[in-house]
């Protein structure tokens, strides 16, 4: 039966039947619907508009079935709308539509609910159920008590119609819900729209559940990260706000130091991995650490060089004296980088013995050019690591000694001391020499590799000194190297160096006052001849602290108020001579000859020995003679043998005599060439009888024609010589051109007397000359022994 409602027209809801809602209403047709509503029986007819936002809809703008409805609750608000309770009745078809009045009255004609029944509805009606307990726990929109009413409905089209009411999906979609008058359909219709609606939901608590994750974990790092530097903020007291933050100062340290293309692309790309790591990690650790290396290097950072040449010499001469080769090449380099402003530093290698001031030239050089100054220990050295750094795959690896050194020198051009590079290990662990060779190469050091850094560094600002006692290197190494000798100093020097700098520096650091210690000259001359027998002054060193620790004590004890050291007294605070000085021999002697040696630690003088045993020409060496000194003394005699008439020898001697060599010392190992005009000598003063002169010495080799080969470390024997008293010294003629570098007063204090052939030798050793004999192969057959005659037995001959 037809029926008049006035309209309440729906933007974006569909009403089903039993279903209750509440709505808004603001548009005034719709208000004065329901008011008509309220006025009447409470009954209004809803339905869906096709376009939600028409406000003032026609027939043509409705769907053609909605829900007849009861006004539940109806209440006004402030603001002019409405809020509406309505409860669904049920279906019926808009038939006509009065648009005339002050709102909307539709004339509807109810539908009939189609009967649904049996055991195919009953299944149906449970899978619908289940579906809608599995969507609502899915859809945190509705109640959970939802699926326990819908589970308690036994009418097939009510049950459709209430989960029509609480899924969500489109007007259309429900609209086409509430026009379908089969029950059975209808519960397969929303079974469907459950199913689609499923599927989008479990991919939206998926999304939501990664989202959840990943936001507690950024929010858990972010609290955790905030509390660490709360906490490195409380212990290292700082005070503003981003002080601690390393990241932060890293990049800025990137932006504003001086780096290199390849460093700063290095530095970039390692910020950028840092900042992914986790702050407390190994890997972390590793990275910061090579970012703190790399960022520590004195990128850009100078000193100022000097170029004030008169000013670097007085540096030079106030902090040394003598050594007057190694201040000249010192002072020539400063005057070429003063005019050229760039030159590549060069390796100047200071060679001499212990104590003659290496190291510290070394720091007198640093001075005078204005440079930073390291000095790195080599001795022992015998890992490649130590100069190349590890890589950085290692469990604390770390840089190598270049590199190091150059962060702490703060400067990019600084004096590099290379001390003890003669005493670099090497054997099968490793060779650091030879990783040396890239850092003392001025060709090549412009672009030094260190394994740790894995980028190039550029030394060729560093000057490079090494210091050594001995040329024992590798060859390659060697090559590289401008070699500068520091021979030792004379006695004159030493005085020098003593009243200088010694006896001041001894007096300072044993706390004695002025004037209560004095050293004289005379006491200082007897203390460098009689206690010290060295090239350097280390020893005189601790001589002169010797007698200022004697010397404080007794004025501390109250035996004096000063202490003045003489020759007199010189042996109270030095006690008993240690050594001699002045010649050698009280006597001239048969068979023993001063020869001179050189030493890693300065020149010595040297006796040979030799005396005639009874024998059969054959010669025996002691003395621990190496391989070289073994071959001259066996080249000397065959020398003697060859000219024994020449020097009045009879060649008969050598059949009845063996001849004994003996240098002493026989603990100390001896080898070299320069021994063989000295042990020709010794032979033939002892085959003679002729003395050889006390006062001279002699060095050099022989050939077996009698020629003197030339001899190294000239300087040093000399020196020796003197300390030893020697006035009178032989040495090869091809070394005469040597005398030119010696100190004049070396060349004054000893008669050097150049030579050419051991006949001017024995000559000037011998204290009378040799009167040759005349000697023919007869003599020899007229000594011969006779031979021995089978069965009869020995004959000797008289």
């Amino acid at each position: 039966m037809n029926k008049s409602y006035p309209v309440l027209p729906l933007r974006d809801i569909v009403v089903f039947p039993h279903m209750i809602v509440p709505l808004f209403v603001g548009r005034d047709k719709s208000v004065a619907a329901l008011e008509a509503a309220m006025a009447a029986d409470k009954e209004i007819f809803l339905v869906a508009q096709l376009d939600p936002a028409q406000d003032d809809p026609s027939r043509d703008d409705l769907y053609d079935m909605g829900v007849t409805a009861e006004v539940l609750q109806l209440l006004k608000l402030p603001d002019g709308t409405v809020r509406v309770l309505v409860s669904g009745k049920e279906r019926a078809a808009l038939e006509t539509l009065d648009e005339s009045g002050s709102f909307l009255t539709a004339n509807v004609a109810p539908v009939e609910a189609a009967p649904a029944e049996g055991a195919e509805v009953q299944a149906l009606m449970r899978s619908v159920v289940d579906q809608f307990e599995n969507y609502a726990k899915l859809n945190r929109k509705l109640p959970a008590e939802t699926a326990g009413q819908l589970g308690e409905l036994e009418d097939a089209s009510r049950l459709a119609d209430a989960v029509a009411g609480n899924i969500a999906v489109k007007v259309a979609d429900k609209q086409s819900l509430l026009v379908e008058g089969d029950p059975v359909k209808r519960l397969e219709m929303v079974f469907a729209f459950m199913e689609g609606e499923l599927g989008v939901l479990q991919v939206e608590k998926k999304i939501r559940s990664r989202v959840k994750r990943q936001m507690e974990k950024t929010q858990r790092e972010y609290y955790l990260n905030e509390q660490l530097k709360a906490i490195q903020r409380e212990l290292g007291n700082e005070g503003e706000e981003g002080e601690g933050d390393e990241i932060a100062e890293l990049t800025q340290k990137i932006a504003t130091l001086k780096l290199s293309k390849e460093a700063r692309t290095k530095a970039t790309a390692e910020l950028k991995k840092l900042k992914t790591m986790a702050p407390m990690s190994a890997e972390a650790t590793v990275v910061r650490n090579y970012l703190d290396v790399l960022l520590g290097l004195p990128w850009g950072k100078r000193s100022k060089l000097k170029k004030d040449l008169p000013t670097a010499q007085a540096v030079l001469d106030q902090d040394h004296y003598a050594l007057e080769k190694v201040k000249d090449r010192i002072v020539e380099y400063l005057a070429v980088q003063a005019r050229t402003n760039k030159l590549k530093g060069p390796i100047l290698c200071l060679v001499g013995p212990p104590g003659v001031g290496k190291t510290s030239l070394g720091k007198s050089i640093a001075k005078a050019t204005g440079r930073e100054f390291i000095r790195q220990s080599l001795g022992g050295v015998r890992d490649e690591a130590e100069i190349r750094g590890h890589r950085r795959t290692y469990i604390g690896s770390l840089p190598g000694k270049i590199v190091t050194n150059l962060r702490k020198a703060g400067a990019s051009n600084p004096l590099f001391l290379l001390d003890e590079i003669d005493k670099l290990g090497q054997d099968f662990r490793g060779d650091p020499a030879s990783a040396l060779l890239e850092v003392l190469d001025p060709e090549q050091n412009a672009k030094f590799s260190d394994h740790y850094l894995e980028i190039d560094i550029d030394l060729s600002d560093v000057m490079f000194v090494c210091t050594a006692n001995s040329l024992n290197l590798p060859q390659p190494l060697l090559d590289r190297m401008e070699i500068i000798r520091l021979e030792g100093y004379t006695e004159d020097e030493k005085v020098e160096i003593a009243e200088r700098h010694l006896i001041a520096k001894q007096v300072d650091a044993h706390g004695l006052k002025e004037g209560e210690f004095a050293l004289t000259n005379e006491g200082l001359r007897d203390l460098i001849r009689y206690y010290t027998r060295e090239a350097g002054v280390r020893t005189l060193e601790r001589e002169i602290a010797k007698l200022a620790r004697k010397a404080l004590r007794r004025i501390l004890e109250g035996k004096a108020e000063s202490v003045t050291v003489t020759p007199e007294n010189l042996h109270e605070f030095a006690g008993v001579r240690k050594y001699r000085f002045g010649v050698g021999e009280e006597e001239h002697q048969i068979g023993a000859v001063t020869g001179l040696a050189w030493t890693e630690v300065g020149g010595e003088l040297l006796t040979i020995e030799s005396v005639t045993v009874p024998g059969k020409g054959a010669i025996k060496t002691t003395g621990k003679l190496g391989d070289v000194m073994k071959e001259s003394v066996e080249a000397a005699m065959s020398f003697v043998k060859a000219r024994a008439p020449t020097y009045g020898i009879k060649p008969s001697l050598f059949h009845r005599k063996d001849v004994h060599v003996h240098l002493p010392e026989g603990a100390v190992p001896k080898d070299g060439p320069s021994a063989g005009i000295g042990l020709v000598t010794s032979i033939v003063s002892t085959l003679t009888g002729v003395p050889v002169r006390r006062e001279v010495a002699m060095t050099g080799e022989v050939t077996l024609r009698g020629r003197v080969l030339p001899i190294g470390g000239l300087k040093e024997k000399l020196l020796a010589a003197m300390r030893g008293g020697i006035t009178t010294v032989l040495i090869p003629q091809e070394n005469e051109k040597d005398l030119a570098d010696l100190p004049a007063n070396i060349r004054e204090g000893l008669e050097i007397v150049p030579v050419s052939h051991v006949d001017e030798v024995l000559r000037l050793a011998l204290t009378g000359p040799l009167e040759a004999i005349d000697w023919t192969d007869a003599d020899e057959l007229a000594v011969q022994p006779p031979t021995a005659v089978p069965g009869i037995g020995e004959v000797r001959h008289h």
